[in-house]
């Protein structure tokens, strides 16, 4: 395999020749099922990073919550599942930004509010994923801007995944839902027009990150490695470009 990367030690990975990853397999275009093939921005970036490692990307269907645990736990290599890059996170594991991107805001098509901004979202029940950080932002958007002028708090409500999420907004159990640009574009797309996208600019721009269990040093080395090489190939912007995400400078 031209170009590809020698592993320093066999240890490097759980399973020799195989790089396990851990992501929740329902958020396209992050990542989701297509029949029994595992498709979307992530899968291709895994199986790009597992070529150069010359290894086989595997999957490993977890959900969002448990993927860091999951990690600790020996149960993959690493996660990539469009996490964003957060202080907590780091605490448990090591990350390598890879990609940015950030929230939209999404209605109902018959929807009496269509906020824009993330401070339209004052006196709104908003629905989000369980684990994402937008839960601690929002709250603290409640503190800070809402009640100082005199609006009401937001409402968070959490669900266990991004299309269960998607139900509640179309059955009325919540006004907004909020996900990452690519997927809410993707979710809105799906249902033909009954949710509608309404921001016009990215809410909360974040650092998507690769999360490698702390302590895996030769690991973590072969993936900047691997990035290092899929940039100058030209196969990371071409990825990025694909699924409308921004790059990240080279370390």
């Amino acid at each position: 395999m031209a170009g590809a990367l020698s592993l320093p030690a066999a240890a490097q990975l759980l399973t020799p020749g195989q790089f396990k990853v851990g992501m929740e397999i329902s958020y396209p275009p992050f990542e989701s099922y297509d029949g029994d093939k595992v498709v979307g921005s992530d899968p291709e970036f895994s199986h790009l990073l597992a070529e150069q490692m010359q290894a086989k990307a595997v999957f490993i269907d977890t959900r969002f919550t448990g993927l860091i645990l999951g990690l600790s736990a020996g149960k993959f290599d690493a996660v990539i599942s469009g996490m964003y890059i957060t202080p907590e996170r780091q605490k448990q594991a090591d990350a390598i930004p890879y990609a940015r991107t950030g929230a939209a805001i999404m209605v109902t098509q018959d929807s009496p509010v269509k906020p824009q901004t993330e401070q339209d979202l004052c006196g709104l029940k908003v629905g989000l994923q369980q684990g994402t950080v937008w839960v601690g932002m929002l709250k603290t958007l409640s503190d800070t801007d809402c009640r100082p002028a005199g609006k009401a708090p937001i409402v968070v409500q959490e669900f266990p995944s991004a299309p269960e999420v998607s139900q509640a907004l179309m059955s009325k159990n919540v006004q907004v839902q909020m996900e990452i640009a690519g997927a809410a574009h993707m979710f809105a797309q799906r249902t033909k027009g009954r949710i509608i996208v309404t921001s016009s600019t990215l809410i909360y721009p974040q650092t998507l990150g690769i999360y490698v269990k702390k302590g895996n040093d030769q690991l973590l080395s072969a993936i900047k490695q691997a990035m290092t090489t899929l940039r100058a190939n030209g196969q990371y912007q071409a990825l990025l470009e694909k699924y409308q995400l921004e790059p990240v400078p080279a370390e």
